[in-house]
């Protein structure tokens, strides 16, 4: 997945999120080693250090752990994933209706206009 890091917030939370993305989706999966830093540092244009902070805070958290020699891996925890999957949507879906609340719409309007799009 490409990384679309902007300077308007930290970029260790940024890869964090993204991250956080990578997991609930799919991209890697339970008990799947992830690439070394370097190479995750690489791929999304950022030092090795802002990389190595943000797998940090993702194994202070629990979604990763470390094993001495051999890498940093997904937790195997599906239950976990499962409920950052939910988080993570909740969280979109707030944004979303305070977003169509600005707009003027009654809950009404905007479930209208979710069914109308779900259709497509």
């Amino acid at each position: 997945m490409s990384w679309n890091l902007d300077s308007d917030r930290p970029i260790f939370i940024q890869i964090v999120e993204h991250l956080q993305y990578d997991i609930v989706s799919g991209y890697y999966q339970p008990g799947q080693r992830l690439p070394s830093v370097r190479d995750l540092a690489a791929e999304a244009a950022v030092n090795p250090n802002t990389m190595q902070r943000a797998l940090s805070e993702l194994e202070r958290s629990g979604y990763m752990h470390s094993e001495r020699t051999s890498g940093r891996f997904i937790t195997e925890d599906k239950g976990m994933i499962d409920e950052l999957k939910r988080q993570l949507a909740t969280a979109q879906i707030e944004v979303f209706l305070q977003t169509m609340k600005r707009l003027g719409l009654s809950n009404e309007e905007i479930q209208v206009l979710v069914k109308e799009s779900m259709k497509e």
